[in-house]
């Protein structure tokens, strides 16, 4: 019988097949650079091949030479920051947002930074992860994965705040405790060289059993179960504090100040509108900090109670963070309303 392995301190995402849909949209793009290119990739099933091994690499093997093979990734990346703009895989929001409360996350991706920053912020999980290594930045993923596992600072995450875990909260992640999530055999091989474990996802570029015949411990057929593998039982808990998964449709106050109208005049709709936003995810933060502050040495704030869950008598005074920032949502509501 296999000893038990720790428990999860880190997780890699993968962005394209595994948090995002990605078989179209690539392909798309990669169409029109093989067409330029003269790769003699002509179907969709030949791309996804591309993704067995390093898709850089695969791409130099296609090309005439070196120069010819850089001016190909250059043009691919540049249409890729350009153009791609893929929907999340459904499910996955909810699945990150829990994860962040108790590991630190990151994504490793062979796409461009930019397009990771699109992705995530557009769908308000920018701040769920500590670390992003794109592939203009670092295009070989066991580097990657070595370096973040290297870096002293790796084991600080962010619980969907903008702020990293400055209460002294750190999880130290090592190669047995980190996780990469990916849709590819080329980044099971990968993490695995580098000394990682790997959950496969059967959404993606290739099927269960070619993920399982390169070397992943699981592969899930459902977003839910990555976190129910990864967490076992705590996976049931629900994510509290800023990680909490907002009810209904995205409100107002969480557009960004580039999103909402220019208004001229300091004090006009638009300013009122960025200013209740930051209020919210001030609100936010407070609730996450108060659910850390409030638990036991040793233990996660989300196998905490928290700070909204306890009586109020027990916090004289204090609006509890939930009803703060219900109170601020309905202030944006009706300056919306007037505008």
């Amino acid at each position: 019988m296999s000893a038990p392995l720790p428990p999860v301190r880190a997780v890699i995402f993968d962005l394209d097949g595994t948090l995002v849909q990605t078989r179209i949209a690539s392909w798309e793009i990669f169409e029109r650079i093989s067409k330029r290119f003269e790769l003699g990739i002509d179907r969709p099933e030949q791309y996804f091949d591309l993704f067995r091994g390093n898709v850089f690499e695969s791409i130099r093997t296609l090309c005439r030479d070196d120069e010819h093979a850089a001016q190909a990734k250059a043009a691919f990346l540049e249409l890729l920051r350009e153009e791609y703009t893929p929907p999340l895989v459904p499910g996955v929001t909810d699945v990150v947002r829990r994860l962040a409360g108790e590991c630190t996350l990151a994504v490793m991706s062979s796409n461009a930074m930019q397009v990771l920053r699109r992705v995530l912020v557009a769908n308000d999980l920018a701040f769920c992860f500590a670390h992003v290594f794109g592939g203009d930045v670092a295009p070989d993923k066991r580097a990657a994965i070595g370096a973040f596992l290297a870096d002293s600072g790796s084991g600080f995450g962010r619980r969907c705040a903008a702020d990293y875990d400055e209460g002294g909260r750190r999880l130290d992640p090592g190669p047995s405790s980190t996780v990469l999530v990916t849709d590819t055999a080329g980044d099971v091989r990968d993490a695995l060289a580098a000394g990682i474990r790997v959950v496969g996802v059967a959404w993606g570029m290739h099927s269960v059993e070619e993920l399982t015949a390169a070397g992943a411990e699981f592969v899930a057929l459902w977003p839910q179960e990555i976190a129910a593998h990864l967490l076992g039982d705590a996976a049931s808990r629900p994510a509290e504090g800023a990680c909490a998964v907002p009810a209904g449709p995205p409100a107002v106050a969480t557009r960004s100040a580039a999103a909402a109208p220019a208004v001229a005049g300091g004090d006009g709709t638009a300013a009122a509108q960025v200013r209740a936003a930051a209020a919210v995810r001030r609100a936010r933060r407070t609730g996450a900090s108060s659910a850390a502050s409030d638990s036991p040495a040793g233990h996660s704030p989300a196998a905490a109670p928290s700070a909204a869950s306890r009586p109020d008598s027990a916090r004289p005074g204090r609006m509890s963070a939930p009803a703060a920032s219900e109170e601020l949502l309905d202030a944006v509501r009706r300056v919306c309303r007037r505008g």
